[in-house]
């Protein structure tokens, strides 16, 4: 789809919506939801290494996200259109604590906003099995994987279409034209995490496809391209082998092959990250292990505003995709309602990383990181699905920062209709 075509195809939408008939209209609200999302968030972050230019990093802050839904005009061809509002709102924090990816600040005073917002809208066609949005995403695809693990989530604007016509094969495709940052109100080009803001594309393409083979084996392929800059190829398989009453093993590999593309503004790109996580499930308990190798002469490479990689060796702070880097994981989870108490859960995961190429006369870094998450969710009464968790955070780098950080984070939901 064209940048040019795809900006009608929503102006067309919104003015068809209101010359639909009585029954469309019935559908269009009838089916229609409205939530607002609450997250109260707190991050304190101590630095350990020595020399560190601030002793902590940290904010206190709450969210509001206010969703829209509509539901589709009857007949072949279904119109809908969404609103969502995020709102990020300062508790507390200060100039010597900022810069803890949390809450936007100043560069001259280093003091952080008191609140910061932003708004869009969604509009919706459904043909068959098909759907085609055009506005505001939270794409949660392998090429673009945005990220919502801290107060606001990054969204996107774009149009990106669906289709499920095809017995267990499901199809992608879109372009992106603009990122929005978890800790921003305002949009920007793309470009290369890491790399200079003014080699950006407002163009990012991607489609794929994912097919059940069997029900309990999955295969998919993704491409995405931020035009001039990177393409990137994705290859992945998800197989559960079922053991025993209670047990069964997943087996999810994955496999990147990215370089870069057209007149490749941003400079060269070249990274191949193969990684593979085996978990065992046994009745109430989960033990993961991960492998992940970087391959090629560039680290793997993600969009500007922390956009993660699709990754097994994500962690909360490092991403162990560095130039050259080998890293692996060890994963515990445990589900307390196995001791009856339903709705509290335990995870515990611990990754390593060595080899990192840090360039020519430079020794090579390893670095290393340990997470550890208590979530509960309330079973019932009035504060019913209420969600807390506590997340402990420890890093250690040979050459960059350590750090130890807890974050305790409330999400709640309220349904208006």
């Amino acid at each position: 789809m064209s940048r040019t075509l795809a900006p009608q195809l929503l102006g067309c939408c919104l003015l068809a919506t209101p010359l639909l008939a009585p029954d469309a209209h019935a559908d269009f609200s009838n089916d229609s939801s409205a939530n607002l999302d609450l997250r109260n968030f707190y991050q304190l972050r101590d630095y350990r290494q020595d020399n560190a230019t601030q002793s902590q990093a940290g904010s206190w802050s709450q969210a509001f996200v206010l969703r829209l839904q509509s539901g589709f005009t009857e007949g072949p061809l279904g119109f809908g259109l969404d609103a969502t509002g995020l709102l990020g709102v300062k508790l507390d924090s200060g100039a010597g604590r900022s810069g803890d990816g949390t809450l936007p600040f100043s560069p001259q005073t280093r003091e952080p906003v008191d609140d910061y917002s932003h708004a869009g809208l969604t509009a919706k066609l459904r043909y068959s099995k098909s759907q085609l949005n055009v506005g505001l995403l939270q794409p949660q695809l392998p090429v673009v994987f945005r990220d919502d693990t801290r107060l606001l989530p990054q969204t996107f604007d774009g149009a990106l279409l669906t289709s499920n016509e095809i017995e267990h094969l499901s199809l992608t495709a879109g372009q992106l034209w603009k990122s929005r940052t978890r800790e921003s109100a305002g949009s920007d080009d793309m470009y290369i995490m890491g790399r200079s803001k003014a080699f950006a594309s407002d163009e990012f393409n991607l489609g794929g496809a994912t097919y059940a083979l069997t029900p309990n084996l999955s295969a998919s392929y993704f491409y995405g391209e931020l035009k001039d800059i990177y393409q990137q190829h994705y290859v992945g398989l998800v197989h559960t082998l079922p053991l025993a009453k209670d047990l069964s093993l997943r087996s999810d590999l994955r496999y990147f092959d990215s370089s870069d593309d057209g007149q490749a503004i941003s400079g060269p790109v070249d990274n191949r990250n193969f990684n593979a996580m085996l978990t065992l499930k046994a009745g109430a308990h989960a033990f993961g292990v991960a492998y992940q190798k970087m391959m090629g002469d560039d680290p793997f490479p993600t969009l500007n505003g922390y956009t993660p990689p699709y990754s097994h060796n994500l962690m909360t702070i490092q991403t162990f995709t560095q130039a050259g880097e080998k890293s692996w994981q060890l994963r515990y989870d445990y589900d307390f309602a196995a001791l009856g108490v339903p709705g509290l859960a335990l995870m515990s995961r611990y990754a390593h990383g060595d080899d990192i190429q840090r360039g020519n006369g430079l020794a090579n870094g390893a670095e290393w990181e340990r997470d550890t998450d208590l979530a509960y969710v309330v079973q019932s009464g009035p504060l019913k699905d209420l969600a807390l968790k506590w997340r402990n955070v420890s890093v250690r780098s040979r050459y960059g920062a350590d750090m130890d950080e807890n974050r305790f984070i409330v999400n709640y939901s309220f349904k208006f209709w």
